[in-house]
């Protein structure tokens, strides 16, 4: 939702009354989850019907930063799985050896993604190298330190080649995120964002807690396990998109404002965006040990389901990797 105004229930329906007077009724049957980008009041009964049909909401303020999310009252709940979870965090060795799976799966995703350009091209083959030589000595590290130490790396090096894969003329050197300098600094602070809470969506549906993580450290005020589940999607959805919009010209400078400070995107490219986001949550692939057809959204909440069995010793877990 992208209008300001006010966002009530209407038997069983979502009613929204615009700042000009209008509005339109939303089935409720039609709501996965909700994404608040306008200025917008509610009340308590609204929360409490959005509650008992399980939709998570996630909000954004005016300069389209992240607020925070509603998340209903827990409808998935698993003493096991919790237990289980929580010992895999207290085991350093059980911790480290999933930490370490987010991250080989993440860079063979990145390495995929410089494959896809060099072979569309663009001269990418000093940067596959790098990344490659770095990816083999992510089994032997010995601590979580250690590995984001080396991740970074491989993310310094992958940054770099944004310059040859995007056909626009950007000064993107390095990641910036507050505030962000650039079209590419923006764009991956605010697509970061968005894979960010539609991975707490597909968490909310399992019996996974959010907060609990493995590669990030735990802490208050955010659900880390999305941070370590978005660092193998990251190369999929986000970048592949930011690619993909930049060299077809469907953002451009135009898209921003540059007057406040520092470069926010303008609602218009913040609607594009948004819509192009959902689009590659929808496209589907044949999966592989499926043998169905599934949606890039579908993939992350199999991500989770791959952890829970992970932690419950029924099966080992191997980070989603790109095979397309």
């Amino acid at each position: 939702m992208f209008s300001s105004g006010s966002l009530h229930r209407k038997d069983n329906s979502l009613t929204l009354i615009k700042s000009d007077g209008s509005y339109s009724d939303i089935p409720i049957e039609r709501v996965y989850d909700l994404y608040i980008f306008g200025e917008m009041n509610y009340n308590s009964s609204l929360f409490s019907f959005l509650g008992s049909k399980k939709v998570t909401v996630h909000m954004f303020n005016y300069y389209d930063f992240y607020v925070g999310s509603f998340c209903p009252k827990d409808s998935m709940n698993s003493g096991n799985i919790l237990v289980k979870q929580v010992e895999h965090y207290l085991d350093y060795s059980k911790r480290l050896e999933i930490a370490k799976e987010f991250i080989l799966s993440a860079a063979y995703n990145i390495y995929r993604n410089l494959r896809y350009y060099e072979e569309r091209g663009k001269d990418l083959i000093p940067y596959m190298i790098y990344i490659e030589e770095l990816s083999h000595m992510l089994p032997d590290v010995k601590s979580i330190e250690e590995l984001m130490g080396i991740e970074g790396n491989i993310r310094q090096k992958y940054y770099a080649a944004f310059n040859v894969i995007i056909n626009q003329e950007i000064n993107f050197t390095k990641r910036v995120k507050n505030p962000p300098d650039n079209m590419i600094n923006t764009m991956i602070s605010y697509c970061n964002s968005l894979l960010y809470t539609k991975i707490l969506s597909e968490l909310y549906k399992t019996y996974l807690d959010p907060t609990i993580s493995y590669l990030h450290q735990p802490g208050t005020k955010r659900f880390s396990l999305c941070l370590d589940i978005s660092e193998i999607f990251k190369p999929l959805i986000v970048d592949r998109m930011i690619f993909s919009m930049l060299n077809k010209n469907q953002i451009t400078m135009d898209d921003f404002d540059d007057k406040i400070g520092y470069l926010r995107i303008k609602e218009k490219g913040v609607k594009k965006i948004v819509e192009e986001f959902e689009k590659r949550l929808q496209a589907t692939i044949k999966h592989k040990t499926l043998n169905r057809t599934v949606s890039y959204k579908h993939l992350i909440r199999l991500e989770a389901y791959k952890l829970i069995k992970h932690i419950i010793g029924e099966q080992k877990y191997q980070g989603f990797r790109i095979w397309w």
